[in-house]
């Protein structure tokens, strides 16, 4: 990844750590169900099925959590990337969900508002969005962390089979 991020990977959880200007920005995502699915279609005319295959790549979902220096609370940004087509010229991700969170809880509250972008007014949500693209988290972070986290996926993939394979093997 560009941008000077630090990478810590547990099992299909991986977390994207950056410090600036008084600021620790975390991008935490997980691999699992991160593939969408495909859609069979018949090859077409002249085609083998085999040419027919998609490249699978992975689009989880992720959390940006932005922590200042001196409060007690976490901004915490819920994004994911759409199913349907994604214009040129727009971004690839969006925000679902935006709340504050108390600094070093590992589990959210539940007790704290979460406000729904579905509800919010268009130029508050352009501004979050350059909020993060201000942090480092713009269209080609997103791009990156696709191609990390497909490359992580398929490495989680093989490591499946081969357990898979022995465990079969077992008698």
């Amino acid at each position: 990844m560009s941008g000077g991020w630090e990478l810590d990977v547990h099992g299909t959880e991986a977390k994207l750590l950056r410090k600036i200007a008084g600021e620790r920005i975390t991008v935490t995502f997980n691999i699992n169900n991160s593939i969408p699915p495909t859609f069979d279609e018949e090859p077409q005319e002249g085609q083998k099925a085999d040419e027919q295959e998609p490249e699978l790549t992975s689009t989880p979902n992720f959390v940006v959590e932005v922590t200042k220096d001196n409060p007690k609370q976490t901004l915490v940004l819920d994004c994911h990337y759409p199913e349907d087509e994604v214009e040129e010229e727009s971004d690839i991700f969006s925000i679902r969900e935006v709340s504050f969170q108390p600094t070093g809880e590992s589990d959210w509250k539940d007790t704290n508002y979460t406000l729904s972008t579905d509800s919010l007014d268009w130029a508050l949500y352009d501004h979050l969005m350059d909020f993060l693209a201000d942090r480092g988290v713009d269209n080609t972070f997103a791009d990156e962390l696709v191609e990390l986290s497909t490359a992580l996926e398929h490495q989680e993939y093989i490591r499946f089979l081969e357990d898979l394979k022995s465990f079969v093997k077992c008698q």
